[in-house]
């Protein structure tokens, strides 16, 4: 019976994982969206730290409700430097590279090259956390970055294009490196410290651009701010909140190729909400990162 119930126990914990990591996916997806949208009256930097301040106020409503406490001094110095890399990679480079981007290429582009984020996530945790690597992984680099190539090919008529794709590599190299840290810190901080402390550490490097934030929300018509408040409460508050979850329980690799469908989501909230499309030879460039993806991930 005992055994029965510890494969019971760990297959409910493998399907809760399975779905938070699944509304991380639809919110994420949304986020290009958002960018997009809110990017027509914000600016990279500002954006990023009203999104951010949002999520911070959000958390720490969400924290008091759950009676949820600041961590100690002792668990604060086992996160010790993983917690800081977190908060400056995902939190702050992150948003700003891909703000930056996505005023150069499309929702659907943009949410193909973060897609290799899995792939250099997958390498990094055989590296520092100790996950192994499976045979297909280098395969699976080769192909998602030849899709990559066709991308910037695709892209390659308009200059500004090229850096939005340079700007979304840039962004996916940030993320790989703060998923990889976050996994450090869940072993001593829970998911809602966890992320409350790395919006912090982002608004606090956003801070800088805090004079250009207050002047763009005097201009900013009421459906770009409504952008930015959601980006702030749903894809960062909400869906980092459900990744830490699955995070914590289940290898940073493996959860990170269930990202792979960011993109094809992103592309048809795109097309509803935007009227707009990635280049055709983009579509094939976005296919190869993600079977990349899958390979890389392959036992």
């Amino acid at each position: 019976m005992t055994a029965i119930a510890t494969a019971l126990d760990e297959r409910r914990t493998r399907l809760t994982a399975l779905g938070a990591a699944l509304v991380t996916v639809v919110l994420w997806a949304s986020a290009f969206v958002g960018i997009r949208s809110a990017g027509r009256a914000f600016s990279p930097g500002p954006l990023s730290l009203g999104r951010l301040a949002v999520a911070v106020v959000a958390l720490a409503a969400i924290g008091s409700l759950r009676g949820e406490r600041l961590p100690s001094r002792a668990a604060l110095r086992a996160a010790g430097p993983a917690l800081l890399l977190c908060g400056l990679l995902w939190f702050g480079a992150y948003n700003v590279a891909l703000n930056a981007g996505e005023r150069r290429i499309d929702a659907g582009t943009a949410a193909m090259l973060v897609n290799v984020g899995p792939v250099l996530i997958a390498i990094l945790a055989g590296l520092l956390l100790h996950e192994g690597f499976p045979r297909a992984l280098f395969v699976g680099c080769a192909v998602a970055f030849a899709g990559v190539a066709v991308i910037a090919v695709a892209t390659s008529n308009h200059t500004t294009t090229t850096e939005g794709v340079l700007l979304c590599l840039a962004s996916a190299v940030a993320y790989a490196g703060g998923v990889v840290a976050q996994k450090v810190v869940l072993r001593s901080l829970t998911g809602t410290q966890t992320i409350f402390l790395c919006c912090v550490i982002g608004t606090v490097a956003c801070l800088p651009f805090a004079g250009g934030l207050v002047s763009q929300l005097a201009d900013a018509p009421g459906g770009s701010i409504g952008w930015l408040v959601y980006l702030g409460l749903a894809p960062t508050a909400l869906g980092f909140s459900t990744w830490a979850y699955a995070l914590r329980r289940t290898d940073a690799g493996r959860l990170a190729a269930t990202t792979y469908l960011v993109p094809p989501l992103s592309i048809l909230l795109g097309w509803a909400w935007l009227d707009e499309s990635p280049a055709k030879l983009a579509y094939l460039g976005g296919a190869l990162c993600l079977v990349g993806v899958a390979l890389s991930r392959r036992r």
